[in-house]
């Protein structure tokens, strides 16, 4: 069975007047289990492979390779289907025109699966939201599942839907299952993926080159069934007349979560995270208060994992005023890290932006700011690839130089790592 714990990791004391309090609040997974086999409801999984003509015959043959390995990673015992997406979304395997569109995995639909994987051919234009529709309407169709996950590959831009229709289909999507987004080659567009992956609580990448793709497919297939939790919410109580002003997961993303929020009761919202596996994530917390007199204190909020009804962990955040400056003015190790963190991602996409609009100086600020950041909160990743992107001339005041010719790869690496952190060191 899951055991989860939490730790706060915050300065209680605010100033005479003080009103805002941050928390750190760490909650860690041990003992999982795996998708669909602890107990809480069978597991779904849906493959969705882009078949597009811009995938060719090199990626197409890597595409066909990659799901197929993610096929066999999947455990018995688990619903799935495959998707062939161009304009149109094809329902590939199972080979059904009615009734339940996913079936369970064994030796003889793991074969059978394959088999349909390898006619997939490369042709037509790029329709994800009807990609992302069929894939509901696949969970939808065999009942009632515990846990709902999809790893969707594409190689170009949404040609053939609108915006509004890209949208509508996240929308009809939102809480109905995970998506793991990954985006081959160059021709996709970072922001249009990313926003599919952060409304469906899932994760976005550029997979370079084909030939990564069979590894990366078998990573996130592994990663898929290692988390026997199924879903998780995040509770925030807090006070009568308090605000939240947010919720954020900063670690190991940063994912805000602040409008994401349900209420319970009048003093509680619930915040999706998904399932979990054996597992470490942190969320910041940042609380409102009415400013009290010195001396006294309060419980600013009560985070709480809940497993439906059920709450597993909960911590504490506290505060307590006071006029002693040498309390007051201590700054959280923790909350100061990944206020950094947090800047630092939006640092490095609007940089990016400003880049790609041609509007050098802000990009060369934005970017300075990143490299200065990444260096501070020792996020090697960050540093790394922003290198590739400009020349450092004194990473400590952030002083850099866009290059002349960088790689469109390096930059879309740059950008989806952006979202990425690193916890504080020692």
């Amino acid at each position: 069975m899951a055991q989860f714990t939490s730790t706060v990791y915050q300065n209680e004391f605010l100033p005479d007047g003080g009103t805002d309090v941050n928390a750190i609040v760490t909650i860690e997974c041990v003992g999982a289990g795996a998708a669909g086999q602890t107990g809480s409801g069978a597991a779904g999984e849906v493959i969705i492979v882009d078949t597009s003509g811009s995938m060719g015959e090199t990626n197409m043959r890597a595409a066909k390779q990659a799901a197929m390995v993610a096929v066999d990673a999947i455990l018995d015992g688990t619903y799935f289907a495959i998707i062939a997406g161009n304009h149109k979304a094809y329902l590939a395997y199972p080979m059904v025109q009615t009734g339940p569109g996913m079936v369970q995995m064994n030796p003889q639909t793991r074969r059978q699966a394959k088999d349909a994987i390898s006619f997939f051919r490369s042709d037509g234009g790029t329709a994800i939201g009807a990609w992302l529709n069929l894939a509901r309407a696949l969970f939808d169709s065999v009942g009632p599942l515990s846990q709902k996950h999809a790893i969707l590959l594409t190689d170009g831009e949404n040609h053939n839907e609108t915006p509004q229709q890209l949208d509508a289909a996240i929308r009809n999507c939102l809480g109905q299952f995970q998506a793991d987004c990954r985006g081959v080659g160059v021709d996709w567009k970072v922001e249009e993926i990313r926003k599919i992956a952060q409304a469906l609580l899932g994760s976005v990448d550029i997979i370079p080159s084909g030939m990564d793709m069979p590894a990366v497919f078998g990573d996130l297939m592994h990663k898929a069934m290692g988390r026997g939790v199924a879903d998780a919410q995040l509770r925030v109580w807090v006070p009568q007349g308090a605000q939240v002003l947010f919720v954020r997961q900063v670690s190991p993303t940063v994912e805000d979560l602040t409008g994401r929020g349900a209420p319970i009761n009048p003093l509680t919202q619930s915040y999706p995270t998904g399932s979990w596996g054996d597992e470490s994530r942190d969320y910041h917390l940042s609380v409102r208060l009415p400013a009290k007199a010195v001396g006294q204190e309060q419980l600013a909020a009560r985070v709480q994992l809940s497993l439906g009804p059920t709450v597993v962990t909960q911590g504490l955040v506290k505060a307590r005023w006071s006029n002693d400056p040498s309390l007051t003015t201590r700054i959280s190790p923790e909350v100061a890290h990944y206020t950094g963190q947090t800047e630092l991602a939006t640092a490095i996409q609007e940089g990016l932006a400003a880049k790609a609009a041609g509007d050098d100086r802000t990009a060369t600020t934005k970017l300075g700011r990143a490299i200065q950041l990444a260096a501070q909160t020792g996020n090697e990743e960050a540093t790394s690839k922003l290198r590739k992107v400009v020349d450092v001339e004194d990473a400590g005041t952030g002083t850099v130089r866009l290059k002349r010719q960088v790689e469109k790869a390096d930059e879309m690496a740059l950008d989806t790592a952006s979202t990425k952190t690193t916890r504080i060191r020692g």
